[in-house]
C-alpha cells in the first residue's frame, strides 16, 4: 500500500468516514415472517440491513467512505477494501441490533457478488460465506444492478414489466424488468458512467476549492453550481446523435468540456487549479448536455418498447434509480419526458438510490419468494467484477433504427 493510501486510511480511522444507523424493529408477528440480511460492499459503502417478506426494514447500518476518497480525488480500491474489512463486522452487528434479531432468526443471507470493485466484493463475499457456514443459512448471491432496479418494488406497488434506467458513478443502463432476475438489456454506456464523468469534470474545475462546494462530491457540486449558472453561455454537443440505439457515451463529452475549460482559463489568464469566473455557467451547460443525452436514449427506449409490445400503453412505467437519479435537474427532465409519453414515473427515495444494504436484503426477499438463486451449497462461488444485466437485445434496438422526435417539441422544460 502506498503512502497516499496509508494517509487516507489513517484519516478514516480518526473519523473521516460517516455512519448512518436506523432501526424499526417490531415484535409480535416478526418471528412468523421470513427475514433476510443484506450485505453490500460493491464499491465504497459498507451496508447491511434486515428486511422481512412484508417489505419492512427492521434495521440497517451504513459506513460511508465518501470523505476519505474525496481527499484523493477518486476511489482507491485498496483503501476501500481495507475500510470494508475494518467495518463490515460492526455494520452487520449494528443492523442486526437495530432489527432486534439474531443470525439464527434469518431465512437467508443475501450479498452483492457482482458487479463492482474486485477488492471490495471480495470482503463482502468472504464475510458472508463465513456467516453462512457458521450458522448453516441459505445464501443468495445478488447482482448489484438488479438490486437497484428492484428497490422501487419495496417503496411502491409496481408490477412487471417496467422500463428501468440505472444511473450512477459506475453504470448507465436501460433495461426492461420483466420479472425477478428477468431483464432485457436495451443499452448501456460504452465507456464511462455519467456520475464518473461529472466527478472528473468537477475535479478539472477544482470545485473542492470553491467556497460553496468544498465538502461536496463532484456530481453534487456540479448540480449545486448549475442552479445559479446560465447553461446557454456554453453549448456542448450531445453525444451519439447519429447512432439510433440506446447506448450511452460520456467520454467524448468530457473531452469537449475539458477543452472548453482550458480555453476559458486561457481567456481569463489563470492557471489550472484556479477557479474560473464562469464556473457556474460551465456546470449548468455540462449538466444540461448530460441530461439531454440521457433523455434522448430513454425516449428511444420508450418508443422501442411500445412499438414492439414489450410494454403496454395501459400501464407503462419508467423507474429511475442509482446515485445520479438523485440529481434533481436530470430527474425533472425524465419526469417531464415520462409525463409527455404517458408513462408513470417512479424513483426510490434518495437514500435508497445510492448503495445500501436495504436494496440487497430486498432483492434477497424477492428471490426467496420466487425461489431463484437461493443456494444451500456455496462451493466454488466467486465474485464477478464485471457482469451483464439480463439478456442483451441492444442489437435489436439498433436494427429498429427508431428516430427520436426533437425533444424541444415534446418537453417545454428544455426551453426554460
Amino acid at each position: 500500500m502506498n503512502s497516499v493510501a496509508r494517509s487516507l486510511l489513517q484519516s478514516a480511522r480518526r473519523g473521516g468516514a460517516a455512519w448512518l444507523r436506523s432501526g424499526s424493529a417490531r415484535s409480535g408477528e416478526r418471528h412468523l415472517r421470513k427475514l433476510v440480511l443484506g450485505i453490500e460492499t460493491s464499491c465504497d459503502d459498507t451496508g447491511a440491513a434486515v428486511v422481512d417478506d412484508a417489505g419492512t426494514v427492521l434495521g440497517e447500518a451504513l459506513h460511508c467512505q465518501k470523505e476519505v476518497h474525496l481527499q484523493a480525488g477518486g476511489i482507491i480500491p485498496v483503501v476501500a477494501q481495507q475500510l470494508h474489512r475494518e467495518n463490515i463486522e460492526q455494520v452487520v452487528k449494528e443492523a442486526l441490533g437495530a432489527s432486534g434479531v439474531s443470525v439464527g432468526d434469518l431465512a437467508a443471507i443475501a450479498t452483492t457478488v457482482k458487479p463492482g470493485l474486485a477488492l471490495s466484493l471480495e470482503v463482502g463475499l468472504q464475510y458472508s460465506l463465513n456467516l453462512v457456514s457458521t450458522h448453516q443459512k441459505p445464501f443468495i448471491p445478488i447482482h448489484h444492478m438488479e438490486a437497484h432496479a428492484l428497490t422501487v418494488r419495496l417503496t411502491h406497488h409496481v408490477e412487471f414489466p417496467f422500463l428501468v434506467l440505472l444511473l450512477s458513478g459506475g453504470h448507465c443502463i436501460l433495461a426492461v424488468a420483466q420479472g425477478v432476475s428477468d431483464f432485457l438489456l436495451l443499452g448501456q454506456s460504452i465507456d464511462m458512467a455519467p456520475g464518473d464523468m461529472l466527478d472528473k469534470v468537477a475535479r478539472r474545475l477544482s470545485l473542492r476549492k470553491h467556497p460553496e462546494c468544498h465538502s461536496m462530491a463532484g456530481g453534487k457540486a456540479i448540480e449545486h453550481l448549475a442552479q445559479t449558472g446560465n447553461r446557454q453561455t456554453l453549448v456542448f454537443r450531445v453525444p451519439m446523435q447519429r447512432y439510433r440505439n440506446c447506448d450511452f457515451s460520456f467520454s467524448g463529452l468530457q473531452h469537449l468540456v475539458n477543452k472548453a475549460i482550458a480555453q476559458k482559463e486561457k481567456e481569463e489568464g489563470i492557471q489550472e487549479g484556479e477557479i474560473l469566473s464562469c464556473v457556474k455557467d460551465i456546470a449548468a451547460a455540462v449538466q444540461h448536455a448530460v441530461a439531454l443525452h440521457i433523455l434522448q436514449r430513454t425516449y428511444r427506449a420508450m418508443l422501442f418498447c411500445m412499438k414492439n409490445g414489450i410494454l403496454s400503453s395501459q400501464n407503462a412505467t419508467l423507474v429511475v434509480s442509482g446515485g445520479v437519479a438523485s440529481n434533481q435537474y436530470i430527474r425533472k427532465g425524465l419526469q417531464t419526458l415520462a409525463d409527455a409519453n404517458d408513462f408513470a414515473f417512479l424513483c426510490p427515495p434518495p437514500r435508497l438510490c445510492t448503495d445500501n444494504g436495504v436494496m440487497i436484503a430486498w432483492n434477497g426477499i424477492e428471490r426467496l419468494r420466487a425461489g431463484l438463486g437461493v443456494l444451500h451449497n456455496t462451493h466454488g462461488l466467486r465474485y464477478e467484477p464485471k457482469a451483464p444485466l439480463g439478456i442483451d437485445i441492444s442489437k435489436r434496438v439498433e436494427e429498429d433504427s427508431i428516430k427520436v422526435p426533437k425533444l424541444k417539441k415534446k418537453i417545454r422544460w428544455l426551453a426554460s
